[in-house]
């Protein structure tokens, strides 16, 4: 599940009254400049909540005697996704059950035409814009424990060693029986839990790790940033490192994920999230920052590697993981029906794969599901899904940039936030890169990568930098290197 890169913590809401009401009017100020609404057209409105009171077309496959259980971070309640995992033989078993969203959104009604101008839910500090009204989002869509829900069902089969086999997909009614948090399932996994669900999440996350590794890919296990209290009473900034549970969760997304893509490449017709590999000098770049924090890697040692070998307990070995966002550029949506696409691999996936996990929250995984499910069937994909693959990518890009945009500025203004006050006080930092408008600079107490005035200095050189400026309202900013004017 997506989560936000900035989260205001308990001790965050201590922040001083004036400084945090300045955040907070600066995140209104994001999400009205993105023109990110929580308020939904009458008739979108309309239209969800009549088909959450009565679907129109529910499936007639009955699976709710199947245990299935949720994983998400705690609160969650758009739950896209739940799994039952079993042993197979000497491999495994997974059913993936995905919420069914196209049994509540009619192709060419308003909610349709609505969700494909929002495109996904973006996820700020202190609110979610959802892509659906909540009354599916988090209501009748929603694959909350003990309801029993419409699903697209993965039915994924995996050797001893996590090598996926046979795999199908087709709708049915489920039930999941429990909503589990991340934490939770970690530390009953760390004090020894011999609970069969915990034990195969961890069996299956680890071996789909190392066939992920063979294959040269490279996950990006993001960082939350959380707002913390200081001894001295001041604020700072922090990352949470994310949990192994997660880390395995999410491998089972990315597992369907290629499933799916393999089944469009195989018929002919689909859509892809594809990714070139990363630019030499967005890797030269990297190293840098890696070099500047102290991190060893090996010249001979890929860049996904590399990451994974980060330790997720160290502040600056996770600020680099956050960092390493910039190798994961030019990720977009390729669209097909006839000829297969020249470009089909995700780079950091090391393999061809496709959105279908989320349809809750992302617009794509609609359409990829009523693919894939169709091609399971045997069916002709319908007329009016190839008719919409075209337009998707357009969509998702446009999307994915204010999602982007909201996620950057939020975070500005939080780094700004916990700043105000400690104007003119001196920072260690290193140099890791020059540009016309300056030098950047990566701050080794604190995970801020910020501009900084200044020159004469030498890539990787350690500096002292001056706070010049706090400002939440603009989310800017300001240094100077100590000593230059």
């Amino acid at each position: 599940m997506p989560h936000p890169r900035v989260r205001l913590t308990p001790t965050g809401a201590d922040i001083p009254d004036g400084v945090l009401a300045d955040l907070r009017d600066r995140f209104a100020a994001v999400r009205a400049d993105l023109d990110l609404s929580l308020a939904y057209p009458a008739e979108a409105l309309a239209e969800a909540e009549r088909v959450a009171a009565q679907p129109p077309t529910l499936p007639e496959r009955d699976e709710t005697d199947l245990p299935f259980i949720t994983l998400d971070p705690p609160g969650s309640m758009d739950l896209d996704q739940a799994m039952h995992l079993e042993r197979d033989s000497d491999g495994y078993r997974v059913r993936y059950a995905i919420a069914d969203v196209p049994a509540f959104v009619r192709l060419g009604g308003a909610l349709d035409a609505e969700t494909r101008e929002r495109g996904q839910s973006v996820y700020c500090p202190d609110l979610r814009v959802p892509l659906h009204p909540e009354v599916l989002s988090e209501g009748a869509g929603s694959l909350l424990p003990d309801a029993v829900r419409p699903a697209f069902v993965w039915d994924l089969h995996l050797d001893a060693a996590g090598v996926l086999g046979a795999a199908e997909v087709y709708r049915a009614m489920v039930r999941s029986v429990q909503r589990l948090a991340y934490d939770e399932v970690q530390e009953a996994i760390d004090a020894g839990s011999d609970d069969e669900r915990f034990v195969l999440l961890r069996e299956i996350g680890e071996r789909r790790i190392e066939r992920e590794r063979v294959r040269g890919g490279a996950s990006l296990p993001m960082p939350e940033q959380q707002i913390v209290e200081r001894p001295d009473g001041g604020f700072t900034i922090e990352f949470r490192p994310p949990v192994p549970a997660e880390e395995w969760n999410a491998q089972i997304s990315l597992l369907t994920g290629m499933a799916a893509a393999s089944m469009m490449l195989e018929a002919g017709v689909g859509v892809l999230r594809t990714m070139p590999p990363p630019a030499a000098g967005a890797v030269a770049q990297y190293r840098r920052v890696a070099r500047a924090l102290g991190a060893h890697w090996p010249q001979s040692m890929p860049y996904g590697e590399f990451i994974r070998s980060l330790d997720r307990t160290d502040p600056r070995h996770l600020a680099l993981i956050h960092e390493a966002s910039g190798l994961f550029r030019g990720a977009g949506y390729t669209a097909f029906d006839g000829e297969l696409p020249a470009q089909r691999d995700h780079a950091a996936v090391a393999a061809p794969y496709a959105h279908v996990t989320a349809p809750l929250r992302r617009l794509v995984d609609r359409f990829g599901l009523m693919v894939c499910e169709a091609v399971c069937r045997g069916d002709e994909v319908p007329d009016a899904v190839r008719a919409a693959l075209p337009d998707l990518a357009a969509h998702m890009r446009s999307s994915d940039h204010r999602a982007r945009s909201a996620d950057r500025a939020c975070a500005d203004a939080t780094e700004a936030a916990v700043l105000v006050g400690r104007e003119g006080e001196l920072f260690d930092a290193v140099i890791v890169d020059r540009t016309d408008k300056g030098v950047v600079v990566q701050l080794v107490d604190l995970p801020v990568l910020t501009r900084s005035r200044g020159s004469g200095v030498e890539l990787g050189e350690h500096v002292s930098v001056r706070l010049v400026r706090a400002d939440v309202a603009a989310g800017a900013l300001e240094f100077e290197i100590a000593g230059e004017g």
